[in-house]
């Protein structure tokens, strides 16, 4: 009987669509840490606080909950048969070729909203400083991208090492923001002349402010936020030793999502009023700028630009991989299954940074409203996403009820239950969105064009898919590579 726990084609060194296994598991363990948090909390929560006030840790926590079983239910694929392809190779196996082609074009559509985001961010953070302060916002968008590209395009090892200091710097300064301010909130010493503590809850317009609708309204703000934990499946896939590193990886992402996202903007709003911060300025140099520290404010700021940095660097690796994985699968330019000397996947990574260069563009042209307006398309990509690794999560699940794959030893709890109210409340925030004027309605209005795109994209791209050839084979079929022989559901033993 073929052994179901193992990864077809695969050598020690490389995985079955090529790649490298470059990455340990003290990389692996700092990219999970790393996806989940980024722009959306460093820069996003600034302007997310001035339009819902305090709700925003509440409605941190209702989405951080949903996002983490969307992230089990990717365990479980994962488990089942890691790959690069991620989410794309499960959508194909088990949803069919073109559920695969909309799940990683939207991906695609997601991650390349989302580089626009960070190198938006990037130039805005860089703007604090007096002496750049005059300099064009799209030089800096441009200088990021370089860097960024050259980093990925040198390898996976470089990559993963580049990435795991970018969460580090992130996880030290958000742990030492929290030593800070809790220590300010219990000595209760006054921030900017202000009394901490919930009286600047209460004495400012209570939990909702401006009432719940524009709360809701707000979560797709608040899902950009959490973009990038699903990273992890896709990484899984160049990991040395993915089945004992990954089940810890991502049960350790809920208590990441409390502390960092839910404790952050709870200690936030307790520690100056929630109409201090704003949009286009990170929350936490608000908070050190009120201080008075001299020096503090500019040293958070080197550290939510780093954050901006890993999220470009993890979004162009992700990017890289789904769109390659799509031309493997017959749905996309054939063009982009070159892989370099270095086992990149150099093709597809260049074709998202020139993606990319209408961001800078952009920059040039809508410097003051670029950010928001991308961020709220990007959410359309990441709901998408999820849902599909969703859907595919409940056919495996069926699939090993009816004894034709084995349990993966990682199931998600309570489902199918679970992975339908999952699906459901994300496709709540797509409704919610339209409520949101003018940036949500706009996106919701752009679905059908959306669709249009897709369409054209499906008739213009459609082929047979690829074979491979790794470097213990000479020839395989994309079915075998990325399905697996074993590990196909119709196989019988």
């Amino acid at each position: 009987m073929p052994d179901k726990t193992s990864t077809p084609h695969t050598t020690p060194s490389h995985t079955a669509e090529g790649y490298h296994r470059a990455l340990n598991k003290r990389q692996i363990q700092m990219i999970s840490i790393g996806g989940a948090i980024g722009t959306g909390l460093f820069l996003g929560a600034g302007g997310r606080l001035q339009a819902v006030g305090p709700s925003l840790a509440l409605i941190y926590l209702v989405c951080g909950i949903f996002c983490f079983l969307m992230l089990r239910a990717l365990g479980e694929l994962v488990m089942y048969r890691p790959t690069s392809g991620s989410f794309v190779s499960y959508t194909l196996e088990f949803l069919g070729p073109k559920a695969s082609y909309i799940a990683g074009a939207m991906s695609f559509f997601n991650w390349a909203m989302t580089g626009i985001v960070d190198i938006t961010a990037v130039a805005l953070y860089m703007h604090f400083w007096g002496t750049f302060a005059h300099m064009p916002q799209w030089v800096f968008a441009m200088l990021a991208l370089l860097l960024i590209t050259g980093m990925n395009l040198i390898g996976v090892k470089w990559f993963g090492e580049m990435e795991f200091w970018f969460s580090l710097i992130k996880i030290v300064a958000l742990v030492l923001f929290l030593i800070i301010g809790s220590a300010i909130l219990g000595l209760r010493v006054p921030v900017d002349h202000n009394t901490t503590g919930f009286s600047l809850i209460t004495q400012h317009g209570g939990l909702f402010p401006h009432g719940i609708l524009p709360a809701l309204a707000l979560t797709q703000g608040v899902i950009f936020a959490y973009s990038g934990i699903e990273m992890i499946g896709t990484a899984a896939g160049e990991c040395q030793d993915v089945r004992t590193v990954l089940p810890t990886a991502i049960n350790n992402v809920m208590w990441r999502i409390a502390i960092f996202y839910v404790g952050t903007v709870t200690l936030l709003v307790l520690l100056l009023p929630w109409s201090a911060y704003q949009a286009g300025t990170s929350p936490f140099v608000t908070f050190f700028s009120h201080l008075g520290i001299s020096g503090v404010d500019s040293i958070m700021n080197i550290v939510v630009l780093t954050a901006a940095l890993s999220s470009l660097n993890s979004g162009l690796y992700s990017t890289g991989r789904v769109l390659r994985a799509l031309a493997l699968n017959g749905s996309a330019p054939r063009y982009l299954t070159h892989m370099s000397k270095q086992s990149v996947p150099s093709a597809a990574i260049l074709t998202t940074v020139g993606i990319y260069l209408v961001g800078v563009f952009l920059n040039y042209l809508l410097p003051s409203q670029i950010f928001e307006i991308v961020l709220n398309l990007a959410s359309l990509g990441i709901i998408s996403t999820w849902c599909f690794i969703l859907l595919s999560q409940i056919k495996l699940r069926q699939a090993i009820n009816a004894g034709r794959i084995a349990p993966t030893g990682f199931a998600m709890p309570g489902a199918p239950f679970t992975s339908w109210a999952t699906i459901l409340f994300f496709c709540s925030i797509i409704v919610l969105m339209a409520f949101d004027y003018p940036t949500g309605s706009f996106s919701v209005a752009c679905i059908p064009i959306l669709a249009i795109i897709l369409f054209v994209g499906w008739k213009t791209f459609s082929h047979k898919p690829l074979h491979l050839v790794p470097p213990t084979q000479s020839s395989i079929t994309l079915t075998d590579d990325l399905l697996g022989t074993e590990n196909t559901p119709n196989k019988q033993d």
